[in-house]
């Protein structure tokens, strides 16, 4: 267990436990499908593999994950008690893109942003075979500027060397476009309408490419300027307008 806070309250014994860092993002990741330790590492790549490591066995110990051996292959999966835990985590997750929108250069990853887009790819909208989808961030330096998603049948792998197959279609934008996009902050349509984001590649594919994916979960989540102000009528709710000093 991470601090102990010395109270019985049910909200302290839990956040005990949940409270380290890193902590549920490596829920988020067994949420999200990740089973195996690698699988785990790229969805968190700025933990260290002996922190990972530390965090599952205290998740293991506390009943929260479970372990399987299956000859030198474990595998990792939510127990019981931790699958309780998934609406505790889309609630903060949601939360968190009404509340606290801002986007940092430090919180823009390009290879946490293909790990996420490459298990959202709608495989019953890509076309049959290989189609292999580039990415180019021209704002970031060289050796993490480009970035490949093979699609198969077999599945999506992320490749930041040339996989050597040819490109159906390239996304080309800065990091934080696409990112915002991702999130749902900015639409397909408005980022290839300014030319925020731009296409290369087969004219069908360009056009088909945004329903090749399905966004982030929380891409759909409701923002605060989508609708009234949530605080009850009488508690000092002021109209802020958009981009005066709120969050537009």
């Amino acid at each position: 267990m991470g601090s102990h806070y010395g109270q019985f309250c049910p909200v302290a014994k839990a956040m005990e436990l949940l409270d380290e860092r890193w902590t549920l993002l490596v829920v988020r990741e067994l949420m999200m499908g990740s089973r195996h330790f690698n699988a785990l590492r790229r969805g968190v790549p700025r933990m260290s593999p002996a922190l990972l490591s530390k965090r599952l066995q205290t998740l293991v110990r506390a009943g929260v994950v479970e372990r399987w051996e299956d000859g030198n292959r474990v595998t990792y999966r939510l127990s019981p008690a931790g699958r309780e835990l998934e609406p505790i985590v889309e609630a903060l997750g949601r939360w968190g893109i009404r509340w606290v929108p801002e986007l940092g250069d430090e919180d823009l990853d390009p290879h946490l942003l293909l790990w996420d887009m490459h298990r959202n790819v709608d495989m019953e909208a890509v076309p049959d075979g290989r189609t292999v989808i580039a990415c180019v961030f021209p704002d970031v330096p060289p050796s993490a500027r480009h970035w490949w998603l093979v699609i198969t049948g077999d599945g999506v792998d992320v490749c930041d060397e040339d996989p050597g197959h040819p490109v159906r279609v390239t996304m080309e934008a800065s990091l934080r476009t696409l990112t915002r996009i991702w999130r749902g902050d900015l639409s397909w349509e408005a980022a290839l309408r300014s030319e925020a984001l731009v296409l290369h590649g087969e004219p069908q594919a360009r056009r088909a490419l945004p329903r090749w994916f399905t966004l982030s979960t929380m891409a759909g989540t409701p923002r605060p300027a989508d609708g009234p102000d949530p605080r009850p009528e009488g508690e000092g709710a002021v109209a802020v307008p958009v981009g005066v000093g709120g969050r537009g």
